[in-house]
């Protein structure tokens, strides 16, 4: 029994180090010869991150930073301190084990950041940062009883708003005169969900230009599908809004509240 283990476990280093030391391929053919690192986007790069990231960063925060909460996915991590000093004494900490084990802290990504609320007033140069695709800054907020105030919280961040634009418009929606609108809400409907579902979490209002962005390839949509409407933009719009008032349904956005105008 010890025998298998042993031949397995060398068969398993011995993948791992070609798939490490395999050269990475151009588009053009040209082979790079690698030297560190896993292979961007390779299946095997995440696991191994994963795995050397847990000891390296999570077990040691745990053994010598109990008092410090912090969230890591993959290579992005948050810690939370106290204080300034606390925090730059952490950053230094850090940057002595990551070279120890062979890694480094990005120059730039690697920041200190003051979460500034109506509780915590102080200066600092940067007040805000991006984590799993939201940006945490201080936000206007209603609390329970209408009153307003200042709270350190997240909201879909741009870059991610971006991106999900970028991917509606892969999708080349407003092309598709073949499709009905039911067509159209059984094959992006789902991932407009999921998208609401996850960056709708906090501050739900931040997500609002993106649903109207889709509203208006719709609305493209319809100008392209029916002649009636060609050439009427105005005319689209109030013809879809009409048609979300009677079926909300077709779109979680339009459930939502954001639907074209009906006229």
């Amino acid at each position: 029994m010890q025998t298998t283990v042993c031949h397995e476990h060398t068969r398993y280093i011995i993948v791992i180090e070609r798939w490490l030391k395999v050269p990475f391929q151009k588009e053009d053919g040209t082979l790079i010869e690698r030297t560190k690192g896993t292979p961007q986007g390779g299946v095997v790069s995440p696991v191994l991150s994963n795995l050397f990231l847990h000891y390296v960063f999570d077990k040691w925060m745990d053994r010598n930073y109990s008092q410090n909460p912090f969230c890591r996915y993959a290579d992005d991590a948050v810690a939370h301190c106290r204080t300034r000093t606390e925090a730059l004494a952490l950053k230094e900490k850090l940057d002595v084990r990551f070279r120890e084990c062979g890694l480094e802290l990005h120059p730039e990504k690697t920041k200190i950041v003051y979460c500034k609320d109506d509780d915590r007033q102080g200066n600092y140069p940067l007040n805000s940062f991006d984590f799993l695709g939201f940006t945490f800054r201080p936000r206007r907020s209603k609390n329970r009883w209408g009153k307003y105030f200042v709270n350190f919280t997240p909201a879909v961040s741009n870059k991610a708003g971006k991106m999900m634009r970028q991917k509606a418009r892969r999708w080349k929606m407003h092309l598709r005169s073949d499709k009905s609108l039911e067509d159209l809400s059984r094959m992006f409907g789902p991932v407009i969900r999921g998208w609401i579902a996850y960056y709708g979490s906090f501050y739900k209002s931040a997500l609002y230009p993106t649903l109207r962005h889709l509203n208006r390839t719709l609305v493209r949509w319809a100008m392209r599908k029916f002649k009636r409407l060609r050439g009427h933009r105005r005319r689209a719009e109030h013809w879809l809004g009409r048609i979300a008032q009677r079926q909300p349904w077709l779109f979680l956005h339009w459930e939502m509240g954001i639907k074209p105008t009906a006229g």
